[in-house]
């Protein structure tokens, strides 16, 4: 089975989501599992060696427990056939954080910077004198 075939499935997917961060008795992951996707017991049993004899998790017995662990060797052989597609992305994804970096400079300028007058308070107010078609005629003449 390829390493895709192992990812494809929602349920594998979400066992490793549960044991990205540490490891998780195989109760707790049962639990979640079939609370979310309502399969058996024996469903999530099968799910768990899948991903352990395919290399992404890693299984120690503690007592009667036993403690799943992502394994990092079936995501690397994942990651080891994406390499040469990342030319598609990289690009992009360098693209769209410089993008975000500059949104980041500009609310950050934007939140330093003290307020600007308005249009509407520079406008003359009608005690203000203003030039007029009149005066200016009159300083082309003299």
């Amino acid at each position: 089975m390829h390493a895709f075939d192992v990812l494809g499935d929602p349920v594998r997917r979400r066992i490793l989501e549960l044991i990205a961060d540490g490891e998780a008795s195989a109760g707790q992951i049962t639990s979640t599992i079939v609370d979310e996707f309502g399969i058996s017991q024996p469903a999530v049993s099968q799910h768990l060696r899948v991903l352990r004899e395919h290399g992404f998790a890693s299984v120690r017995a503690e007592g009667t427990r036993r403690l799943y662990a992502v394994d990092p060797r079936g995501l690397q052989e994942a990651s080891a056939w994406l390499t040469p597609f990342e030319r598609f992305w990289r690009g992009p994804l360098a693209a769209l954080g410089t993008e975000l970096a500059r949104g980041r400079r500009e609310r950050r300028l934007a939140a330093a910077a003290p307020a600007s007058p308005s249009a509407a308070d520079t406008r003359p107010t009608d005690n203000a004198p203003r030039a007029t078609n009149h005066d200016t005629a009159n300083e082309h003449e003299e």
